[in-house]
């Protein structure tokens, strides 16, 4: 008898059978490689630069990325010295891993590669790209510095573990002793945020967007169209931007005409992104419709928010700027159906610059819990 397994006594074919699997398990565990460190060290204040820029990296392509999360890569060798960069810039296109070392490739300088910082934790499955530990695996990287584990559930912890299994030393951000670690983290994270809220619920991730006068108004003077300042406008461009989809109501189309469109910053190339329009009542004229669609615009008219919501993520959006008039506004930020609000309030005088705060909600909070619908226009 050859252990628990094979209890009560079997047939010789069990037995024969039984201790196969006993040779496998053992002869798996014996091909794991313990994690060795490196034969290097490199200063916390080098890996916090390199973490830096490899956030930078993939905040240049948030909003371009969809169904993926943006992430960044930063190669640096034994002397701390940046050897290659890279970033996922769309879906379909090499991951940000993959990326730098075709880079490092390209630029000779492959062999010199022993540390990849890296925003979120490489993948470890094969999708539309290979998966990125099979590419850090063929290259002299000795050590791994991951700010984020991956999020989606049926994926989680299999990159850390493969690379580990092949005796990769791998270490999350917040291993680091670093006075900027923490905010550095807060950042990782909240890029992440919105593939975060997709992959675990199937739902966007909602920013809204309210720009306020001094004395509580959102509606502009006569005349106008806007009252923020420039570095306001700045801010509301670059949200449209890194949003796949802006959600909106029939009273703020029919008041103002609005564009919808990133001007303001530049956008991504041969971006696509969704018009939501409630509008219950259908009072926007297809004129319209048609001058968004020409714009760039899938433009859906809906009834009800969380249907909405529903299939912007079936669809694979996975972030949503609400930007719409005060009843919308105040139903919206009232309800279960948002995760971000930016405050923009107009300076008290025209010599103050406009104040701007975000408040997150909590990330333990459903985002469309059931309740009332919201369709208010």
């Amino acid at each position: 008898m050859i252990g628990q397994a094979c209890y009560p006594p079997p047939d010789s074919a069990l037995v024969v059978s039984c201790a196969l699997e006993l040779i496998g398990l053992t002869m798996v565990r014996s091909m794991t490689k313990a994690p060795s460190p490196p034969d290097f060290e490199l200063t916390p204040a080098c890996l916090a630069a390199a973490f830096a820029q490899a956030l930078a990296l993939a905040r240049a392509f948030e909003g371009a990325t969809a169904p993926n999360p943006p992430v960044g890569c930063v190669l640096l060798d034994a002397a701390g010295a940046v050897v290659a960069t890279g970033a996922h810039e769309r879906a379909g296109a090499p991951h940000a891993e993959a990326a730098a070392l075709a880079a490092a490739r390209a630029a000779l300088s492959f062999d010199r590669a022993r540390v990849a910082i890296v925003t979120l934790e490489p993948c470890n499955h094969h999708g539309r790209t290979p998966p990125c530990t099979a590419a850090l695996l063929t290259a002299p990287v000795q050590q791994i510095w991951i700010a984020c584990r991956d999020p989606n559930p049926g994926v989680a912890g299999g990159g850390l573990e493969r690379l580990r299994a092949e005796g990769r030393h791998v270490r999350l951000w917040a291993d680091l002793a670093h006075e900027g670690a923490k905010a550095l983290a807060a950042d990782a994270e909240r890029l992440l945020a919105p593939f975060t809220r997709h992959s675990r619920t199937g739902m966007p991730f909602v920013t809204v967007k309210q720009a306020l006068t001094p004395s509580g108004s959102m509606i502009p003077g006569p005349g106008q169209k806007t009252f923020t300042g420039a570095m306001a406008l700045d801010l509301a461009h670059h949200l449209r931007r890194r949003a796949d989809a802006v959600l909106t109501g029939s009273g703020t189309i029919i008041a103002d005409d609005p564009l919808f469109t990133v001007r303001r910053v530049a956008d991504h190339v041969g971006k696509r992104r969704i018009l939501v329009i409630l509008d219950r009542r259908r009072r926007v004229m297809p004129a319209y419709l048609e001058a968004a669609a020409a714009r760039g615009f899938d433009v859906w008219v809906e009834d009800d928010i969380e249907i909405a919501l529903r299939r912007l993520g079936h669809a694979g959006v996975l972030e949503v700027l609400v930007e719409a008039g005060p009843a919308l506004t105040s139903a919206v930020l009232a309800g279960p159906h948002w995760d971000e609000h930016v405050l923009i309030r107009q300076g008290a005088r025209a010599d103050l610059a406009d104040a701007v705060s975000v408040i997150r909600r909590g990330a333990n909070l459903p985002l469309i819990p059931k309740g009332p619908p919201c369709s208010l226009e």
